[in-house]
């Protein structure tokens, strides 16, 4: 597939005036639409302690920062009182209103015992939960604590018409798709009787159909769970599927695990294709200076807003870059690092006109913001030597 490389004058920083004039801008454009600086949110925290990732993980805050750069603050912090316990930023209310926030407790000899095993145990010594953040008021609803179905739950979204929320809860240690009301309750497994690992669950942009991977296949059912059927690729590894805009396509990896490419297909099970190659990169970032089992974060291909393209990373050289391809295959390389550098989590703004993505790019995990074509990269994260920022999301409007 041809490659355009966009140049970027041998340097991954703006000059310092380059940078002015970019907030300017930021804030010109803000001022003239009349409306607040767009948040980020974000997880920030340790990575350098070599006790292993839960020695890190309970370092972890939700935070947010505007777009710009500025206003970076803790989100929930009464969340994060009890010992051993730690949040995520997790995403938005389709208004912007609210932050979703995970808030994760472990039990020190739970860990030890994942550690010394090196494979995680759901069944015993968690408690994780999602909650809604009113950003005007600071109240917390912790959703998944209401008619409690699992001591581990997480992945919750919107539900399109507006009647609820559909989560992962692991059930006797397999995790399974649910739904609930928008008050917590009447909460029901929407797997269709699945007794697989299920995993990247979402609803259609009409909210008629969902989808996720149970034992790493692809499947779509309607929103109650009925008419399941697995999408056929004939590949033993289908990760994170995810719908286009017009919620015609799902758009995963596909191929052997740590050997997977983005991969599309018609919400029929027809017109499967493979869309880019990644290289050679095993679609999973480390964050830990120290790695522990499984303290990788996948690093999966997104949608434009436009769903006329995919965002994604994959391995160029001795890097790791942000790439784009068109759903006729045409590859765009957006950035051109130094060896060793890493991109990671790709995702657009929802006018479609700015990209945030992480990046080891200075020597520390950092988050940045871009236009859409990769170009005038800023960092709007600033963490120190010892830690890292992970999974941002755009604040998102109606």
């Amino acid at each position: 597939m041809p490659i355009s490389l966009a140049r970027r004058g041998g340097t991954p920083w703006l000059a310092a005036v380059g940078l002015f004039g970019v907030l300017l801008g930021w804030a010109a454009t803000a001022s003239r639409a009349d409306e607040p600086m767009p948040l980020i949110g974000y997880t920030e925290g340790r990575n350098d302690l070599p006790d292993g990732q839960f020695a890190n993980w309970v370092t972890h805050r939700a935070c947010v920062v505007r777009a710009d750069g500025m206003g970076r603050r803790v989100l929930a912090e009464d969340l994060v009182r009890t010992e051993n316990s730690w949040t995520q930023f997790a995403g938005w209310s389709p208004d912007g209103t609210k932050a979703v926030i995970i808030t994760l407790w472990e039990s020190p000899e739970n860990a030890e015992w994942e550690r010394s095993h090196r494979t995680f145990r759901m069944t015993e010594g968690w408690l994780v939960d999602t909650c809604l953040l009113d950003l005007a008021t600071g109240a917390v609803t912790n959703l998944t604590a209401v008619d409690r179905v699992s001591i581990h739950n997480a992945g919750l979204f919107f539900l399109p018409d507006g009647s609820g929320y559909g989560f992962t809860a692991s059930i006797n240690g397999i995790f399974k798709p649910h739904m609930m009301d928008r008050d917590g309750r009447n909460k029901r497994d929407v797997s269709g009787a699945g007794e697989g690992f299920a995993y990247g669950y979402t609803a259609s942009p009409d909210g008629t159909l969902i989808s996720y991977h149970e034992d790493y296949q692809v499947h779509i059912s309607r929103a109650d769970g009925s008419d399941k059927r697995r999408i056929e690729t004939g590949y033993p590894f289908n990760f994170a599927p995810g719908w286009s805009p017009d919620g015609e396509w799902l758009l995963f990896v596909a191929g052997e695990h740590y050997d997977c490419h983005p991969h599309v297909v018609r919400k029929d099970g027809s017109g499967l294709r493979k869309l880019a190659d990644r290289g050679g990169y095993r679609g999973v970032v480390e964050r830990l200076k120290h790695p522990d089992f499984h303290s990788e974060s996948s690093d999966v291909p997104v949608w434009a807003r436009d769903g006329r393209s995919v965002y994604y990373t994959a391995q160029v050289g001795e890097a790791v870059e942000l790439m784009r391809v068109s759903l006729d295959g045409r590859v765009e390389q957006l950035t051109e690092s130094k060896p060793g550098v890493r991109h990671y989590h790709p995702t657009p703004s929802p006018d479609g006109r700015s990209l945030l993505f992480g990046s080891d790019r200075s020597g520390v995990m950092q988050l940045y913001v871009a236009r859409a074509d990769g170009m005038e990269a800023r960092p709007v994260t600033s963490v120190p030597a010892d830690s890292c920022a992970m999974h941002g999301h755009w604040q998102t409007r109606e």
